[in-house]
């Protein structure tokens, strides 16, 4: 479904707009326009317009979709709350339900949090893990930090998207940012930049909370971009990874991080055709069970596909499938 249209004459309406409101006669010069349908000129306005070559839309490279769900017989949409399957190759959403209501996202929050850190951070430098980063909900998921670690940034993304620790959450907050607020205003920063405007984020992990929640199609938005950076593509394909940090007793860690997306730990069988390149899971007893994922078909088009609030792991898994398949039409 292809939404850009309706989006650029709403574009040209509000350019015409705001220059009638500067008056007829009047020479205006605007920075990077939009490449509206209409030329002003053609209203009889005496408009200068700069750098042309670098005209685009915000939603140039995105796709822009509509209120209704667009749903498909193949597809069971009975077992979760919310789901989206994007094309990334023609910016289209090929299955959307319930795209902007609002979710709870888990852990799939961290994939804003690595974003942020990417985009702020510095992968070479390091943090000492404290006794606060590791106060954590019990039953939380975590990488295994422990007090006095020693650990770069690049190692907490992988023990933050791969295992998905809540630990590693914590630490790499404190150390882009300086506090687990700070960076909650960032995510917030970033998220609102991306167009993600129906979501709000307080942490950097994905616990719980009534004020943290996000929707499928901000989520789309969010892993889009988090996509472009090399080092999130990479750590997400990874099925598993043994960090290279110091403990607190001066020795080298000693340990492995499983991916605990089940399509890259080879748990769930992937449709034939399909190449899963990543994503990243989540589960509260409010979220549900949801799964982020980017995949592409037998043809190399690249998508999207995104499942909030399944009721068991099982049917998360048994829906984000049918997306799959549903991404080779």
């Amino acid at each position: 479904m292809r939404c850009i249209d309706k989006l650029k004459h709403i574009l040209a309406a509000v350019l015409l707009i705001s220059v009638l409101c500067m008056g007829c006669g009047q020479e205006i010069t605007i920075e990077n326009p939009y490449d509206v349908y209409e030329s002003p000129r053609d209203y009889g306005l005496n408009v200068t317009v700069t750098n042309e070559s670098d005209q685009s839309f915000f939603a140039k490279d995105i796709c822009v979709a509509g209120t209704e769900d667009v749903l498909s017989q193949n597809v069971t949409a009975s077992l979760s709350e919310a789901a989206g399957l994007f094309d990334l190759k023609e910016n289209s959403l090929k299955f959307g339900k319930n795209i902007y209501g609002r979710v709870y996202p888990a852990s799939t929050t961290k994939i804003l949090t690595a974003y942020v850190a990417l985009k702020h951070g510095e992968l070479a430098k390091t943090a000492t893990v404290t006794e606060q980063e590791l106060q954590l909900e019990a039953g939380s998921s975590v990488c295994g930090l422990s007090v006095g670690d020693t650990v770069s940034l690049e190692e907490l993304l992988y023990g933050l998207l791969l295992c998905s620790g809540n630990d590693a959450a914590n630490v790499i907050a404190d150390l882009v940012a300086g506090s687990t607020e700070k960076f909650a205003e960032m995510m917030n920063q970033e998220a609102l930049a991306l167009g993600a405007t129906n979501s709000h984020f307080i942490n950097p992990h994905g616990l719980h909370s009534e004020d943290h929640y996000t929707t499928v199609y901000d989520m789309y938005l969010i892993f889009n971009a988090a996509l472009q950076e090399e080092k999130f593509a990479s750590i997400i394909s990874a099925q598993s990874h043994t960090p290279t940090f110091t403990k607190a007793s001066g020795e080298p860690a000693a340990m492995n991080w499983e991916n605990t997306n089940k399509y890259m730990n080879g748990e769930v069988e992937t449709p034939e055709g399909i190449e899963v390149l990543g994503g990243k899971t989540g589960t509260t007893n409010d979220a549900g069970y949801c799964l982020v994922l980017y995949s592409k078909n037998s043809s190399g088009v690249p998508h999207i596909s995104i499942v909030y609030k399944s009721d068991s792991r099982e049917n998360l898994y048994h829906e984000m499938t049918e997306l799959l398949v549903e991404s080779s039409k």
